[in-house]
């Protein structure tokens, strides 16, 4: 076997993982349409290279608004590597206690919103403060992790807990202990990561779920489309509703910030 047959084969194990969780992404779906539908949005957040799953489920095509995609620069700003705005800062600040409650000090938050908080070990100080701070505002939180991963990783929070703890479901990327799936001969360590694929295709599970779900309950989504596919004309329509919807959706997050109790972390 290849090492581009070994991969291949490993992901649809992931894939196997994924489709074994269809009711969990059905559970999510519907949590992210009742947010949807009540005017309110899903806050998606991840640091590091969680971020890709952010942008995965908006905005690109096949996207629609009802999500705020929460990316912290200074936590997702990899391309640069070394020096300023490095990856060693990035690392160490998605451990720094008090940085979610800083993040989320900029929205008002509300009960009818939902979250979902991408990290793939689960255990950075960060992304676990988040889930427990959206759940202390009485919101629901739909973590994905990778479970093997995560359960045989240590947290970085002083007691311990992992985002799975501050979580109301659960989704599993089904990558292996380790992230990287390949052994190359000669190699030592392995390569080629599993986690991106597993999440991208729950991100793209939940979110044409919850399309269906609104389009039922006779709300259907202003989707990102092409021109080649729905024609120029209507491709700039959907651009511009999809965006202009996202602006009414997080100026309510905005005009009352300050106003109320905003729950921060103790």
């Amino acid at each position: 076997m290849t090492v581009i047959q070994d991969y291949l084969q490993k992901c649809q194990r992931i894939l196997q993982v994924v489709g074994q969780q269809e009711k969990e992404l059905q559970t999510g779906a519907r949590w992210f349409a009742d947010s949807i539908l009540a005017g309110r949005m899903v806050h998606v957040f991840g640091s590091g290279h969680s971020r890709i799953m952010v942008e995965e489920m908006w905005p690109r095509y096949g996207s629609f608004a009802g999500f705020n995609p929460i990316v912290e620069l200074s936590l997702t700003f990899h391309n640069l590597v070394v020096g300023a705005n490095g990856q060693r800062q990035a690392m160490f600040l998605e451990n720094v206690p008090g940085l979610a409650d800083r993040i989320l000090r900029n929205f008002d938050l509300s009960e009818q919103d939902t979250a979902l908080v991408i990290s793939s070990s689960g255990c950075n100080v960060v992304p676990i403060e988040m889930a427990e701070l959206f759940q202390k505002a009485g919101i629901r939180v739909v973590a994905l992790i990778t479970k093997e991963h995560s359960e045989q990783s240590t947290s970085k929070r002083a007691d311990g807990k992992k985002l799975s703890d501050f979580a109301d479901l659960i989704l599993d990327t089904g990558a292996p202990v380790g992230d990287a799936m390949v052994y190359v001969p000669g190699l030592d360590t392995p390569v080629a990561p599993g986690s991106t694929v597993g999440g991208a295709m729950l991100i793209n599970c939940l979110k044409a779920e919850t399309a269906r779900l609104l389009t039922e309950a006779g709300r259907p989504p202003k989707v990102l489309s092409a021109g080649i596919v729905v024609g120029a004309e209507r491709a700039v329509e959907l651009f511009e509703g999809a965006y202009d919807e996202h602006a009414h959706r997080l100026a309510k997050l905005y005009e009352r910030v300050g106003v109320g109790s905003y729950v921060s972390a103790p």
